[in-house]
């Protein structure tokens, strides 16, 4: 445990990134650092980009309802888990944030800093940090009487690498390690939990994600995350999210279907439970507003 809350409170922060717009298509200078995208995630995952100093961003994401329901809530859009998020600037490289989400009743906390930033002539990548511990209210005393406050805990690392291939194409890899301090029950084929569960609460995922910039103001974005160690006897799928961003003056917009409900890290990588095969894929969004 101790070592998880000093990963979580180690972000080393070297060098930073403007604010929303000035960063977004700007005429490059030699040896100016280069931002890789727009908003502050691809789709699900977080991005290298950065809020600048000072700036605070305010952050409405939805996740509606799988469309393969149908007429019955018409296609998912009469249920929807909301997420609402406030991000600041604390210095140039360091971003500190807070949300909630109804996906589990979550409160999250996070920071993300860049280690080292793509410039026009020199550094290739940009390296940035994240880190998040989130607490899962959904357990109640009434249900779990034994349960402790740390039992709802989980912690995230990942690091955050990518690439502007040019003005139109950006790429990410997203090395990542999280641990649930309770991992869910897991039911074989007659609906008796396993015993031991054989889901490790430390968990490693890789994601991939890119963005194609198609037109001044809009890009097609997708990202995809690989759990490396999940149990055989698991239901959860892997998330796969494709959508468009659209910058209008102070704010993105960004629109996108994905198998994932969960917007916090552990949740949309541990426990999305959406088949693409089957349908079982939700419209979402993203707002951001800047202040």
């Amino acid at each position: 445990m101790k070592k998880i809350l000093l990963t979580f409170l180690f972000p080393l922060v070297v060098l930073g990134q403007n604010d929303l717009l000035s960063e977004i298509d700007d005429k490059k200078v030699d040896n100016t650092e280069l931002s890789a995208f727009k908003s502050l995630k691809i789709v699900n995952f977080e991005s290298t980009k950065l809020v600048g100093k000072g700036d605070l961003y305010f952050v409405v994401a939805h996740r509606f309802d799988y469309l393969n329901r149908g007429f019955d809530d018409f296609f998912g859009l009469d249920n929807a888990n909301t997420q609402l998020k406030f991000a600041y600037g604390l210095l140039d490289n360091l971003t500190i944030q807070v949300a909630r989400s109804g996906f589990q009743e979550t409160y999250e906390a996070g920071v993300k800093y860049v280690l080292v930033s793509q410039k026009t002539e020199g550094f290739p990548i940009t390296i940035a940090g994240f880190n998040s511990l989130a607490v899962n209210t959904e357990f109640k005393k009434a249900n779990y009487p034994n349960i402790q406050f740390q039992d709802r805990l989980t912690y995230v690392t990942q690091l955050l690498i990518s690439k502007k291939v040019n003005e139109k194409l950006s790429f990410e890899l997203a090395p990542t390690f999280f641990h649930e301090n309770t991992v869910r029950d897991i039911l074989d084929s007659k609906n008796n939990v396993i015993l031991p569960n054989p889901q490790s609460n430390s968990q490693y995922a890789i994601g991939v994600g890119g963005r194609y910039k198609f037109a001044k103001r809009w890009s097609v974005n997708a990202d995809y995350g690989a759990h490396l160690n999940r149990a055989n006897e698991s239901i959860y799928k892997n998330p796969l999210s494709i959508g468009v961003d659209l910058e209008t003056g102070g704010h993105v917009f960004q629109m996108h279907f994905t198998n994932a409900k969960a917007m916090h890290e552990s949740g949309f990588l541990g426990q999305t439970t959406g088949d693409w095969v089957k349908g079982e894929i939700a419209f979402g969004f993203n707002l951001v507003r800047v202040f």
